[in-house]
């Protein structure tokens, strides 16, 4: 095993000069996560508006559902994951376990809730605070989402931010309905554990410098929309 100042300095030559190998890792674990809160937020934004605003029977359960999907277990969503898409699952003639999409669909799985969950909550805060005036103006269920949507925007967006952050941390999930084949579905996060295990520091060290750059990214983003609201909101 390598020591630690010699694989973090190989560690930082690895991402400095852009390793091909790193490169491949990283693109593809960017790419899932990206796409899998799309699709999240796709299917979240508007699930978030309508527990906020809709009232409809089983509106409250579904609302303690999506609550409670907010603190899954990953390992549990990639269980559930892999049996859906194994041969034996009702998803198998798909042929899709091991596999890109399925990896995006377990993070989807993973981000929906999150980003469900906490548009569910600045849209509750905004109806809450604009409902005479929505209701004054004698706007329809649409068009308060519209304009919901928009003074909402910066929180929203906060809110994808938050499922991003959640995606590109995950693994256990993924490693799972993915399988870590090199070249392949081979992420951030599952290269990491398996070069850790083979005391490869190196390889584990530059690819956990390069999560710590993400979360710091994803983090700075948050603030500046935060600032930036609480800038709008002063005007």
């Amino acid at each position: 095993m390598q020591s630690f100042s010699q694989a973090f300095a190989e560690a930082a030559s690895l991402v400095v000069s852009l390793d091909p190998a790193l490169l491949e890792i990283i693109s593809l674990s960017l790419r899932v996560s990206l796409l899998a809160v799309l699709i999240a937020a796709v299917l979240g934004l508007p699930l978030g508006a309508l527990l906020a605003v809709g009232r409809f029977p089983g509106r409250g359960v579904l609302t303690v559902l999506v609550n409670t999907a907010m603190g899954l277990p990953p390992v549990v969503v990639g269980l559930v994951a892999y049996l859906l898409l194994s041969r034996a699952g009702a998803l198998g003639p798909l042929e899709l376990l091991y596999t890109p999409t399925a990896m995006v669909i377990a993070q989807t799985v993973l981000v929906l809730p999150i980003i469900a969950g906490l548009s569910r909550q600045s849209f509750l805060e905004l109806h809450a605070e604009y409902r005479e005036q929505l209701q004054l103006f004698g706007l329809s269920t649409w068009q308060q989402l519209q304009v919901l949507l928009w003074d909402a925007r910066y929180a929203l967006v906060t809110a994808l931010l938050a499922g991003f952050g959640r995606a590109t941390a995950e693994v256990g999930a993924v490693l799972m309905v993915g399988g870590n084949i090199n070249h392949y579905t081979r992420v951030m996060t599952t290269t990491i554990a398996m070069e850790t295990s083979k005391g490869n520091l190196a390889v584990a060290l530059g690819l956990g410098l390069v999560l710590l750059l993400v979360a710091f990214a994803v983090n700075a983003l948050v603030h500046a929309v935060r600032a930036r609201a609480e800038r709008v909101a002063y005007v």
